[in-house]
């Protein structure tokens, strides 16, 4: 568990003439155990999620309720969580499955 990972939620904020954007907001930040998608027996258990790109593991945040309308920053990149999992149903560890989100250019 060492590689950073912030965890964050989209706001809309609007500025002093009425327009609106969006606006990333920090939730957490925490370390976790980070693994790409690969030809592994274990991905191929997960084929439900055949868009999850990633899987992320790190200890539960009593604070934070981690969902689907999150996501995830690592190393510059983002990913939107698709599935969240209490590992061994012990609410000691999150199990989170996440789809790299690759921005268009254009």
């Amino acid at each position: 568990m060492r590689t950073p990972v912030s965890i964050l939620r989209t706001e809309t904020v609007k500025d002093s003439e009425g327009f609106s954007s969006q606006r990333d907001v920090v939730l957490a930040e925490v370390r976790a155990y980070h693994e790409a998608r690969h030809g592994s027996e274990r991905w191929a258990n997960r084929a439900a999620f055949s868009e999850a790109t990633d899987l992320f593991r790190f200890r539960a945040i009593p604070s934070v309720e981690i969902s689907t309308a999150l996501f995830l920053r690592c190393d510059g990149c983002r990913y939107d969580i698709t599935s969240v999992e209490d590992v061994k149903g012990r609410g000691l560890y999150v199990e989170v499955l996440a789809k790299k989100v690759i921005p268009s250019n254009g």
